[in-house]
């Protein structure tokens, strides 16, 4: 690690370019699999519970410009979060998760039901296979914190409103003695002890 703090306002203008030749720059999507460039510190970026992005402390508004640093941000097996292209990478800070789960909509009905969430940066994630919902219990509480996977390592907190609309849709499953949640894509995933 070089020290140095990585600039988001660089790096913004790096993945706005339009691909070149193999010469020259290339976007994330362009380079897969490729390594990336050495750690160079960390960016002043934290998201907040609420899934905002904060740059020095005050909130980036334009969401297309997080939409745009969502799309290179990790997570590494230490649980650390990165944003990371072939030519720049610094680490971030999440106070929870990285993304939030604003709206569910329900399709189909039985096992096979389908539930799509939406993103509060609108990408839209399928409960079922590589995407599971998993609810912990907070911290000195028996609150229910939900969660959805969005892509690898990264998850959605579900926002209370979309959780009630799953407690709503929770059905005793598979198991002995049974769990109380919910089905999707032919999965069943428990939402916890509810009251």
């Amino acid at each position: 690690m070089t020290g140095r703090n990585p600039d988001p306002a660089a790096l913004a203008r790096h993945l706005s370019q339009p691909p070149h030749s193999s010469s020259g720059p290339q976007r994330p999507e362009a380079s897969a699999g490729a390594p990336y460039a050495e750690s160079c510190g960390e960016f002043d970026i934290r998201i907040a519970h609420d899934g905002t992005w904060f740059y020095h402390g005050s909130p980036i508004t334009r969401k297309p410009l997080v939409k745009l640093f969502a799309s290179v941000l990790r997570r590494d097996e230490e649980g650390e979060y990165w944003l990371q292209t072939p030519v720049e990478k610094g680490r971030i800070r999440v106070d929870d998760a990285p993304f939030l789960a604003v709206e569910l909509t329900v399709s189909g009905e039985g096992r096979m039901q389908e539930l799509s969430f939406r993103t509060n940066l609108d990408d839209i994630v399928v409960a079922g296979p590589g995407h599971h919902i998993r609810v912990t219990q907070e911290a000195g509480t028996e609150s229910p914190r939900p969660y959805v996977t969005v892509r690898e390592r990264l998850d959605a907190l579900i926002a209370r409103p979309v959780f009630y609309q799953l407690v709503e849709l929770g059905e005793e499953g598979p198991g002995s003695p049974p769990g109380f949640g919910v089905w999707s894509r032919g999965e069943f995933f428990s939402l916890g002890r509810v009251a």
